[in-house]
């Protein structure tokens, strides 16, 4: 999909001066709107600077950002120094670092040119730590009443125009030149009168541009110069002025759909006929798996039950040989002693059971919530609070499922479930996220969480999610084991060897492709929103994937159960979790090829970083899925032994 960037501020102040065309888009706003009157103040708030790709380079060179007031970067401060913005806790975790600066943006006043401060020197190792961000194609991430600054692009598949978050430190343009620093913004807001005499923001886009003969006057302003590039000199003292223009520019975009103009899909066409095609096939899969079942367990189960009349009154022996030949063609009803035989290592499984449904839950929760609009974008790092809100309060589900699950299986190590359960998933997610976050406070990069937001981590998983854990595991150990329809034999039953492809190798190998082509789609356009720093909210395609998910999930492990027991082989516990599980290892590998395709990092930090996140992701995605089989699987065999007479 071929990008074009809109050319020149002219250009660009007419397209400001027309009314923006919407995307169709539904959200409900998480802040209230904010009215100015002219001359009042608006405020513009600066972020940290981020990676991205450029129309020349559309690859990401690194996965590490930084804060905007890093000492090499030598921007101009506000007098008193720069102060934090308050953010939710899913926004510090997501690495945003939000502070003032000293620009003065006053409502309708428009400025030519406009010196931040006095002049700024680049010394040789600070001009060779910014060359290399420019190099790496670092953007800059400016808020101004809450709305990121950006810059105009055009969807030349579809003739739509569009803003992109961020804008470029600087631009090189030929790897053999030196690259060129902006020092001038050329800023365009976009205003709307709700009433007379007030006014509110409804878009912000940023021109940058290098000129190195800018000076500051003395009466605050600046003499902006000419279009002579500003290179910083390695070897040497570089000497920028930092200056900015603002036009302000009516428009009729009303505030509560001033986000539209960032949510754009390439080419929705190619979205809806992938995720139509996703569909189709796990449908037709679903229903051929249905049929096919259905039609074997009717026929077995009625012969079953005919033969279990026959040896009530036939005594003359027929009734053995065709009951032979039955176990012959059907042999799941022969395990029917050790179907429900406890699992080897049950304690794992029910941990691993308990946090793939407190997953299952919060995924699910979460999606809703985002479908229906209360996670707008509008409401920076609500995503994440809301994931940790709901997954602190489904330790009681996590605790529950896992204890109860365990109690079925025979376990008497209750005391080790109950404490294994909110602490073994969660410890292996938080000391890999806090080993990765070494790796960022190494680098001095801002989306290192500081040491105060890991204390409230733990204070919110000790404090909450751990006693609501140990309070659904009580719960459930004061409750029944979960009825199975038929007694377990004291004597195992010896298994016969299996076909090559019911071993458990290949097995995963097949089981795991459907569910992971089921959110491939979804999956692509997830990272290029995460690497590529863009807003994500198409959570309809996510919801009808998220289910789509779930029924191939359960498709694929009970046709493996079946043809498992029909081998005669009962252990299907590990092997449903497993084959369902799967899947996550497609999730790592389509990671890995993602990194080879559009990645390119220039350090290992960054490459650590890359693999670290994707593999946990991977390994929650391997409980979650996991589970989802595990259940589906459980539910099966109960159903089709609950429907013979056994006895």
């Amino acid at each position: 999909m071929r990008l074009r960037k809109c050319p020149s501020p002219i250009t660009l102040l007419y397209t400001l001066l027309l009314a923006t065309k919407p995307i169709a888009a539904f959200y409900l706003p998480g802040v209230a709107p904010t009215s100015y009157k002219s001359g009042d103040r608006v405020p513009l708030n600066v972020n940290n600077l981020t990676p991205g790709s450029s129309e020349t380079d559309q690859q990401v060179h690194s996965t590490v950002s930084f804060p905007y007031y890093h000492r090499a970067f030598h921007f101009c401060k506000p007098d008193g120094g720069p102060q934090p913005i308050s953010e939710s806790l899913g926004s510090i975790l997501f690495g945003d670092r939000i502070y003032t600066s000293p620009f003065e943006l006053k409502m309708l006043q428009n400025e030519s040119c406009k010196a931040l401060c006095e002049e700024q020197k680049f010394d040789g190792r600070s001009a060779e730590f910014v060359n290399k961000r420019i190099a790496q194609n670092f953007n800059l991430n400016w808020l101004i009443d809450g709305l990121p600054a950006g810059q105009p692009y055009e969807d030349t598949a579809t003739n739509t125009e569009f803003y992109g978050r961020g804008f470029p430190l600087g631009e090189q343009v030929d790897p053999s030149q030196p690259p060129v620093l902006h020092n001038h913004f050329d800023i365009f807001v976009e205003y709307h009168e709700a009433r007379s005499g007030s006014y509110r923001v409804v878009g912000v886009l940023v021109v940058p541009s290098s000129r190195r003969d800018s000076k500051r006057l003395d009466d605050n302003t600046a003499d902006c110069g000419g279009n002579m590039p500003v290179i910083l000199k390695e070897d040497g003292e570089t000497t920028v002025t930092w200056t900015y223009g603002v036009q302000w520019a009516p428009s009729s975009t009303a505030w509560a759909t001033r986000w539209d103009a960032y949510l754009h899909v390439f080419d929705p066409r190619i979205h809806w006929f992938s995720l139509i095609n996703s569909a189709v096939i796990v449908v037709f899969l679903a229903g051929m798996v249905g049929a096919i079942l259905m039609r074997a367990l009717k026929r077995d189960i009625a012969r079953y039950n005919r033969l279990d009349s026959f040896n009530l009154d036939d005594f003359s022996g027929t009734s053995a040989v065709a009951e032979d030949g039955v176990q012959e063609d059907s042999g799941w009803k022969l395990v029917h002693g050790d179907v429900f035989r406890p699992p080897r290592n049950p304690l794992l499984l029910s941990v691993f059971l308990g946090n793939g449904a407190q997953l299952f839950f919060m995924t699910a929760i979460t999606i809703v919530f985002a479908l229906l609009g209360f996670l707008s974008p509008s409401n920076r790092g609500s995503l994440g609070t809301v994931m940790i809100l709901l997954w602190t309060i489904f330790g009681s589900i996590g605790g529950y499922v896992s204890a109860r699950v365990y109690k079925t299986f025979g376990g008497d190590a209750w005391k080790r479930n109950i404490v294994l359960t909110p602490l073994m998933v969660p410890g292996i997610v938080f000391s890999t996220f806090f080993l990765l976050n070494l790796f960022l406070w190494a680098q001095g990069s801002s989306g290192a969480v500081p040491f105060t937001t890991m204390l409230v981590l733990v204070g919110i998983w000790f404090v909450i999610s751990l006693p609501l854990s140990v309070a659904g595991s009580w719960l459930a150990f004061k409750q029944p084991p979960l009825h199975t329809p038929v007694r377990t034999n004291q004597i195992p039953r010896q298994i016969p060897p299996s076909t090559t492809y019911l071993r458990p190798i290949p097995s995963m190998l097949f089981g795991g492709v459907p569910p992971f082509l089921a959110i491939f789609v979804e999956l692509y356009f997830i990272m290029n929103s995460i690497w590529f720093s863009k807003v994500y909210y198409m959570f309809g395609f996510l919801f009808i994937c998220y289910g789509l998910m779930i029924i191939t999930c359960a498709a694929v492990t009970i046709l493996l159960v079946y043809f498992l027991l029909c081998s005669e082989n009962y252990h299907w516990q590990w092997r449903a979790f497993g084959t369902a599980g799967a899947s996550a290892g497609y999730v790592f590998a389509n990671a890995l090829f993602y990194w080879i395709s559009s990645l390119k990092f220039s350090n290992l930090t960054s490459a650590v970083l890359y693999v670290g996140y994707s593999a946990l992701v991977s390994f929650l995605f391997f409980v979650l899925t996991g589970t989802i089989g595990f259940f589906s699987s459980w539910y099966f065999v109960q159903k089709i032994y609950g429907s013979i007479k056994i006895d």
